[in-house]
Protein backbone atom coordinates (compact mmCIF):
# COMPACT_ATOMS: atom_id res chain seq x y z
CA UNK A 1 0.00 0.00 0.00
CA UNK A 2 2.82 2.38 0.88
CA UNK A 3 4.50 4.30 -2.64
CA UNK A 4 6.82 6.51 -3.56
CA UNK A 5 6.45 9.66 -4.91
CA UNK A 6 8.06 10.57 -8.07
CA UNK A 7 8.27 13.95 -8.64
CA UNK A 8 9.30 15.31 -12.34
CA UNK A 9 10.26 18.95 -12.06
CA UNK A 10 13.01 19.07 -14.55
CA UNK A 11 12.82 20.17 -17.59
CA UNK A 12 13.28 18.37 -21.12
CA UNK A 13 12.91 15.09 -19.54
CA UNK A 14 10.98 11.95 -21.06
CA UNK A 15 9.29 8.70 -19.38
CA UNK A 16 8.75 5.32 -20.47
CA UNK A 17 8.04 1.83 -19.70
CA UNK A 18 11.25 -0.40 -19.95
CA UNK A 19 10.84 -3.87 -18.41
CA UNK A 20 8.71 -2.96 -15.18
CA UNK A 21 10.57 0.01 -14.68
CA UNK A 22 9.87 3.71 -15.09
CA UNK A 23 13.02 5.04 -17.01
CA UNK A 24 13.80 9.31 -16.72
CA UNK A 25 16.14 10.14 -19.48
CA UNK A 26 16.84 13.45 -21.03
CA UNK A 27 18.48 14.58 -24.36
CA UNK A 28 18.50 10.06 -24.82
CA UNK A 29 20.45 9.74 -22.09
CA UNK A 30 18.77 7.84 -18.48
CA UNK A 31 18.98 9.28 -15.36
CA UNK A 32 17.46 7.06 -13.52
CA UNK A 33 15.73 4.22 -13.21
CA UNK A 34 12.64 3.06 -10.98
CA UNK A 35 10.89 -0.49 -10.40
CA UNK A 36 6.92 0.99 -11.37
CA UNK A 37 5.60 -1.34 -8.26
CA UNK A 38 7.01 1.09 -5.83
CA UNK A 39 5.24 4.42 -7.09
CA UNK A 40 2.34 5.23 -5.11
CA UNK A 41 2.14 8.71 -7.01
CA UNK A 42 4.09 10.21 -10.29
CA UNK A 43 3.80 13.50 -9.80
CA UNK A 44 4.48 15.78 -12.86
CA UNK A 45 5.07 19.93 -12.50
CA UNK A 46 7.72 20.32 -15.92
CA UNK A 47 6.24 21.42 -18.44
CA UNK A 48 8.12 19.92 -21.21
CA UNK A 49 7.78 16.53 -19.80
CA UNK A 50 6.84 13.69 -22.10
CA UNK A 51 5.81 10.30 -21.86
CA UNK A 52 4.54 7.43 -23.13
CA UNK A 53 1.52 5.93 -23.41
CA UNK A 54 2.11 2.40 -22.47
CA UNK A 55 4.11 4.30 -18.94
CA UNK A 56 0.82 5.62 -18.31
CA UNK A 57 -1.43 2.33 -18.93
CA UNK A 58 1.37 0.49 -16.84
CA UNK A 59 0.78 3.20 -13.84
CA UNK A 60 -2.50 3.11 -14.09
CA UNK A 61 -2.78 -0.95 -13.99
CA UNK A 62 -0.76 -1.38 -10.98
CA UNK A 63 -3.27 1.50 -8.70
CA UNK A 64 -0.33 4.34 -9.26
CA UNK A 65 -1.78 7.76 -9.49
CA UNK A 66 -0.90 10.37 -11.99
CA UNK A 67 -1.00 13.76 -11.09
CA UNK A 68 -0.35 16.36 -13.90
CA UNK A 69 0.25 19.93 -11.96
CA UNK A 70 -0.13 23.39 -13.66
CA UNK A 71 0.37 26.86 -11.69
CA UNK A 72 1.47 27.05 -8.52
CA UNK A 73 1.57 22.64 -7.53
CA UNK A 74 -1.95 22.63 -8.53
CA UNK A 75 -2.85 19.49 -9.96
CA UNK A 76 -4.72 20.48 -13.48
CA UNK A 77 -5.34 16.45 -14.63
CA UNK A 78 -5.19 13.03 -13.31
CA UNK A 79 -4.99 9.75 -14.74
CA UNK A 80 -6.72 6.68 -12.12
CA UNK A 81 -7.46 3.04 -13.25
CA UNK A 82 -10.80 2.51 -14.66
CA UNK A 83 -10.72 -0.88 -12.82
CA UNK A 84 -9.17 -1.03 -9.02
CA UNK A 85 -11.56 -3.52 -7.09
CA UNK A 86 -12.54 -7.17 -7.97
CA UNK A 87 -16.04 -6.22 -6.70
CA UNK A 88 -16.38 -3.15 -7.99
CA UNK A 89 -19.30 -2.93 -9.64
CA UNK A 90 -20.50 -4.06 -6.24
CA UNK A 91 -19.24 -1.41 -4.12
CA UNK A 92 -20.15 1.67 -6.65
CA UNK A 93 -23.47 0.58 -6.51
CA UNK A 94 -24.41 0.55 -3.08
CA UNK A 95 -22.02 3.91 -3.21
CA UNK A 96 -24.59 5.58 -5.27
CA UNK A 97 -27.71 4.21 -3.47
CA UNK A 98 -26.20 5.39 -0.06
CA UNK A 99 -28.96 7.48 1.58
CA UNK A 100 -28.93 11.06 2.38
CA UNK A 101 -28.90 9.94 6.68
CA UNK A 102 -25.88 7.91 5.85
CA UNK A 103 -24.45 10.62 4.28
CA UNK A 104 -24.99 12.90 6.50
CA UNK A 105 -23.53 10.54 9.21
CA UNK A 106 -20.65 9.91 7.46
CA UNK A 107 -20.19 13.53 6.84
CA UNK A 108 -19.77 14.21 10.49
CA UNK A 109 -17.82 11.60 11.51
CA UNK A 110 -14.77 13.03 9.11
CA UNK A 111 -15.79 16.90 10.57
CA UNK A 112 -14.79 15.28 13.70
CA UNK A 113 -12.06 13.00 12.96
CA UNK A 114 -10.31 16.78 11.21
CA UNK A 115 -10.86 19.05 14.39
CA UNK A 116 -9.67 16.23 16.62
CA UNK A 117 -6.46 15.87 14.21
CA UNK A 118 -6.28 19.86 13.93
CA UNK A 119 -5.88 19.28 18.19
CA UNK A 120 -3.51 17.17 17.92
CA UNK A 121 -1.44 19.03 15.09
CA UNK A 122 -1.72 21.87 17.55
CA UNK A 123 -0.19 19.86 20.20
CA UNK A 124 2.12 18.19 18.41
CA UNK A 125 3.65 22.36 17.62
CA UNK A 126 3.27 23.21 20.90
CA UNK A 127 0.55 25.82 19.87
CA UNK A 128 -2.76 26.57 22.15
CA UNK A 129 -5.32 24.10 21.54
CA UNK A 130 -8.25 25.08 23.38
CA UNK A 131 -12.05 24.79 22.81
CA UNK A 132 -11.19 21.94 19.76
CA UNK A 133 -12.60 19.05 21.57
CA UNK A 134 -15.68 21.00 22.68
CA UNK A 135 -15.90 22.37 18.58
CA UNK A 136 -15.63 18.46 17.72
CA UNK A 137 -18.72 17.30 19.96
CA UNK A 138 -20.67 19.79 18.63
CA UNK A 139 -20.70 19.15 14.86
CA UNK A 140 -24.59 16.76 14.57
CA UNK A 141 -25.42 14.54 11.52
CA UNK A 142 -24.21 16.84 8.30
CA UNK A 143 -22.46 19.13 10.16
CA UNK A 144 -25.75 21.75 9.50
CA UNK A 145 -24.36 24.29 11.70
CA UNK A 146 -20.77 24.34 9.85
CA UNK A 147 -18.74 23.32 13.16
CA UNK A 148 -16.01 23.08 10.33
CA UNK A 149 -15.51 26.46 9.30
CA UNK A 150 -15.79 27.81 12.78
CA UNK A 151 -12.86 25.56 13.66
CA UNK A 152 -11.01 26.59 10.50
CA UNK A 153 -11.03 30.27 11.59
CA UNK A 154 -9.50 29.18 15.30
CA UNK A 155 -6.94 27.08 13.32
CA UNK A 156 -5.10 28.88 10.62
CA UNK A 157 -4.59 31.86 12.82
CA UNK A 158 -3.12 29.40 15.66
CA UNK A 159 -0.88 27.17 13.17
CA UNK A 160 0.41 29.95 10.90
CA UNK A 161 -0.08 33.12 12.57
CA UNK A 162 -2.55 36.26 12.71
CA UNK A 163 -1.69 37.28 9.08
CA UNK A 164 -1.98 34.40 7.22
CA UNK A 165 -5.04 33.75 4.87
CA UNK A 166 -5.11 30.67 2.74
CA UNK A 167 -5.40 30.95 -0.27
CA UNK A 168 -4.99 28.84 -3.59
CA UNK A 169 -2.71 31.30 -5.38
CA UNK A 170 -0.89 32.55 -2.43
CA UNK A 171 2.13 34.02 -1.08
CA UNK A 172 4.26 31.45 0.90
CA UNK A 173 3.34 28.98 2.41
CA UNK A 174 0.42 28.67 0.39
CA UNK A 175 2.44 27.00 -2.14
CA UNK A 176 3.88 24.35 0.63
CA UNK A 177 0.30 23.59 1.27
CA UNK A 178 -1.07 23.46 -2.52
CA UNK A 179 1.94 20.66 -2.51
CA UNK A 180 1.44 18.90 0.17
CA UNK A 181 -2.18 18.52 -0.48
CA UNK A 182 -1.83 17.66 -4.18
CA UNK A 183 0.33 14.80 -2.29
CA UNK A 184 -2.40 13.77 0.18
CA UNK A 185 -5.49 14.11 -2.82
CA UNK A 186 -3.43 11.87 -5.18
CA UNK A 187 -2.81 9.39 -1.92
CA UNK A 188 -6.36 9.60 -0.90
CA UNK A 189 -7.79 8.54 -4.69
CA UNK A 190 -5.66 5.89 -5.31
CA UNK A 191 -7.37 4.26 -1.96
CA UNK A 192 -10.54 4.95 -2.99
CA UNK A 193 -9.95 3.32 -6.46
CA UNK A 194 -8.43 0.11 -4.74
CA UNK A 195 -11.42 0.23 -2.34
CA UNK A 196 -13.56 -0.16 -5.45
CA UNK A 197 -15.43 3.13 -4.77
CA UNK A 198 -15.36 5.71 -7.61
CA UNK A 199 -13.68 9.26 -6.47
CA UNK A 200 -15.77 11.37 -8.19
CA UNK A 201 -19.35 10.21 -6.01
CA UNK A 202 -18.55 12.25 -2.60
CA UNK A 203 -20.46 12.20 0.54
CA UNK A 204 -20.06 16.36 1.24
CA UNK A 205 -18.25 17.83 -1.92
CA UNK A 206 -20.97 17.63 -4.91
CA UNK A 207 -18.97 19.96 -7.68
CA UNK A 208 -20.43 18.72 -11.14
CA UNK A 209 -16.89 19.89 -12.43
CA UNK A 210 -14.92 17.71 -9.86
CA UNK A 211 -13.81 14.49 -10.64
CA UNK A 212 -12.89 13.90 -6.97
CA UNK A 213 -15.29 14.63 -5.17
CA UNK A 214 -15.01 11.53 -2.67
CA UNK A 215 -10.95 12.19 -2.33
CA UNK A 216 -12.09 15.85 -0.85
CA UNK A 217 -14.08 14.60 1.37
CA UNK A 218 -12.01 11.52 2.92
CA UNK A 219 -8.55 13.71 2.95
CA UNK A 220 -9.56 16.22 5.42
CA UNK A 221 -8.80 14.53 8.32
CA UNK A 222 -5.79 14.01 7.27
CA UNK A 223 -5.00 17.62 6.59
CA UNK A 224 -3.83 19.17 9.39
CA UNK A 225 -0.66 16.40 8.98
CA UNK A 226 0.27 18.09 6.10
CA UNK A 227 -0.33 21.58 7.62
CA UNK A 228 2.06 20.07 10.78
CA UNK A 229 4.90 19.55 8.23
CA UNK A 230 4.31 23.10 6.21
CA UNK A 231 4.56 24.63 9.92
CA UNK A 232 7.60 22.96 11.35
CA UNK A 233 9.51 24.04 7.53
CA UNK A 234 8.42 27.84 8.18
CA UNK A 235 10.12 27.70 11.74
CA UNK A 236 13.26 26.08 9.62
CA UNK A 237 13.13 29.48 7.73
CA UNK A 238 12.11 28.20 4.41
CA UNK A 239 10.44 30.49 2.40
CA UNK A 240 10.17 28.53 -1.00
CA UNK A 241 10.00 25.04 -2.45
CA UNK A 242 13.08 23.22 -2.74
CA UNK A 243 14.12 19.85 -3.01
CA UNK A 244 14.91 19.74 0.94
CA UNK A 245 11.47 21.36 1.92
CA UNK A 246 9.52 18.61 -1.34
CA UNK A 247 11.43 15.51 0.37
CA UNK A 248 10.06 17.13 4.20
CA UNK A 249 6.02 16.84 2.44
CA UNK A 250 6.74 14.12 0.68
CA UNK A 251 7.32 12.52 4.04
CA UNK A 252 4.20 13.62 5.26
CA UNK A 253 2.64 10.17 3.79
CA UNK A 254 4.67 7.97 5.71
CA UNK A 255 4.76 9.27 9.04
CA UNK A 256 3.30 7.11 12.00
CA UNK A 257 -0.12 7.83 13.27
CA UNK A 258 -1.54 6.03 16.16
CA UNK A 259 -4.55 3.45 16.04
CA UNK A 260 -6.76 1.14 17.36
CA UNK A 261 -4.52 -2.04 15.55
CA UNK A 262 -1.33 0.27 16.60
CA UNK A 263 1.11 2.25 14.79
CA UNK A 264 0.82 2.46 11.34
CA UNK A 265 1.89 4.41 8.50
CA UNK A 266 -0.58 7.07 7.20
CA UNK A 267 -0.79 6.07 3.64
CA UNK A 268 -1.65 2.38 5.70
CA UNK A 269 -4.40 4.29 7.44
CA UNK A 270 -5.68 6.07 4.21
CA UNK A 271 -6.54 2.68 2.54
CA UNK A 272 -8.34 1.62 5.76
CA UNK A 273 -10.21 4.73 5.68
CA UNK A 274 -11.30 4.15 2.26
CA UNK A 275 -11.88 0.03 2.51
CA UNK A 276 -14.06 1.22 5.84
CA UNK A 277 -16.29 3.82 3.96
CA UNK A 278 -17.30 0.70 1.72
CA UNK A 279 -17.76 -1.51 4.24
CA UNK A 280 -20.52 1.47 5.49
CA UNK A 281 -21.98 2.13 1.73
CA UNK A 282 -22.67 -1.71 1.35
CA UNK A 283 -23.91 -2.51 5.44
CA UNK A 284 -25.96 0.69 6.11
CA UNK A 285 -23.64 1.53 9.20
CA UNK A 286 -21.94 4.90 9.44
CA UNK A 287 -18.66 3.01 10.57
CA UNK A 288 -15.32 5.19 9.70
CA UNK A 289 -11.42 3.67 10.41
CA UNK A 290 -9.67 6.92 11.11
CA UNK A 291 -6.78 7.41 13.05
CA UNK A 292 -6.90 8.65 16.39
CA UNK A 293 -3.39 11.07 16.38
CA UNK A 294 0.36 11.05 14.96
CA UNK A 295 3.58 8.91 16.71
CA UNK A 296 5.38 12.62 17.73
CA UNK A 297 8.68 10.64 17.55
CA UNK A 298 8.17 9.82 13.60
CA UNK A 299 8.35 13.78 12.45
CA UNK A 300 10.64 14.02 9.93
CA UNK A 301 13.95 16.02 11.15
CA UNK A 302 13.72 19.70 9.07
CA UNK A 303 17.22 21.29 7.93
CA UNK A 304 16.99 24.64 8.44
CA UNK A 305 17.13 27.12 4.95
CA UNK A 306 20.38 28.59 6.04
CA UNK A 307 22.02 24.79 6.02
CA UNK A 308 20.59 24.15 3.16
CA UNK A 309 22.17 26.95 1.20
CA UNK A 310 25.20 26.76 2.81
CA UNK A 311 25.29 22.85 1.64
CA UNK A 312 24.50 23.70 -1.91
CA UNK A 313 27.06 23.29 -4.61
CA UNK A 314 26.95 26.99 -6.81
Amino acid sequence: MIGRVVEIATDGCHLERQHGSLVISKKGVEQDRIPLDDIGVLLCNSRSTTYTNGLMVELANRGAATVLCGKNYLPSAWIWPIEGHHIQAKRMRAQIAASGPLRKRLWQAAVRAKIAHQKSALDVLGKPSDGFGELARKVRSGDPTNVESQAARKYWPLIFGKEFRRQRYGSWPNPALNYGYTLLRATVARAIVSAGLHPSIGIHHSNRGNSFCLADDLMEPYRPWVDCSVTRLVAAGHTDLTPDSKRVLAQTLVLDMETARGTTPLQTCVHRTAQSLASAYETGRPSFDFPSGIVPSSLVDVTSASETEETQEP
